[in-house]
């Protein structure tokens, strides 16, 4: 199991009238990524933000003593690899994309590195972890979504615990340090559980930015996290 938890606010449910000192703000509340929806209205039905937003959030992505916090660039999607060069000059550390989406996985996966990113594969509920049987040596990072991807404040869907389990047993038998991420539905009162079915990173929206206090909500959700490791 994993010894490191990161946590990862989706922006998808900040306030975008001031996007840049929301992003501040979470990352002084303790977290360790920015999580970065981006929806098309055609692979998923909703219309989200573009590479123009990640430059602008760029800059604001930063810890106090000046290092960058990762941008997790989730591309929902279609086609996927004519915007990968654009997320990645705009300054995504990590694009993530669903199987479906493009005619030729490896392929995707390669262009992604090859503009200087890691490289990840997002499962929907329904979709078959097999698309990883060929191309684990290009995965930096699997998310298993659980929702159904296109809107923010569902309902965690209890099946991915079981996906969860399943990936982290690929994950260690292909002995590469791969993250193994959740988005959908996470909060302080199910992140523990979710971490012992394997996750190491916690996408989180709502939860956070519909808090009144983000501090204490990544507080709680930090504590919930060191009892899943005891």
């Amino acid at each position: 199991m994993t010894s490191q938890y990161r946590i990862a606010p989706s922006i998808l449910s900040a306030d975008f009238a001031c996007l840049g000192e929301e992003v501040r703000a979470v990352i002084n509340a303790g977290c360790d990524v920015i999580h970065f929806d981006v929806m098309d209205n055609h692979y998923v039905p909703n219309l989200t933000i573009g590479p123009l937003v990640c430059e602008a959030v760029r800059p604001h992505a930063k810890r106090a003593d000046g290092s960058a916090v990762p941008i997790d660039v989730h591309l929902m999607v279609k086609p996927v690899d004519r915007i990968v060069p654009d997320f990645a000059k705009a300054g995504a550390s990590i694009i993530s994309f669903h199987p479906e989406a493009t005619d030729h996985i490896d392929r995707t996966l390669g262009l992604i590195r090859e503009n200087g990113c890691k490289a990840g594969l997002v499962f929907n509920p329904a979709t078959p972890l097999s698309y990883l049987d060929y191309v684990m040596d290009k995965v930096d990072l699997i998310l298993i979504m659980s929702v159904n991807p296109g809107f923010g404040g569902q309902k965690f869907i209890p099946a991915a615990l079981t996906k969860l389990r399943e990936a982290r047993a690929r994950i260690e038998q292909s002995g590469r340090d791969i993250w193994l991420e959740v988005d959908g539905g996470v909060k302080a009162d199910n992140i523990a559980e979710i971490a012992r079915a394997g996750a190491d990173t916690f996408v989180a929206g709502s939860a956070i930015f519909g808090a009144n206090d983000y501090n204490a909500t990544v507080a709680a959700m930090r504590a919930e996290l060191a009892k899943a490791k005891s």
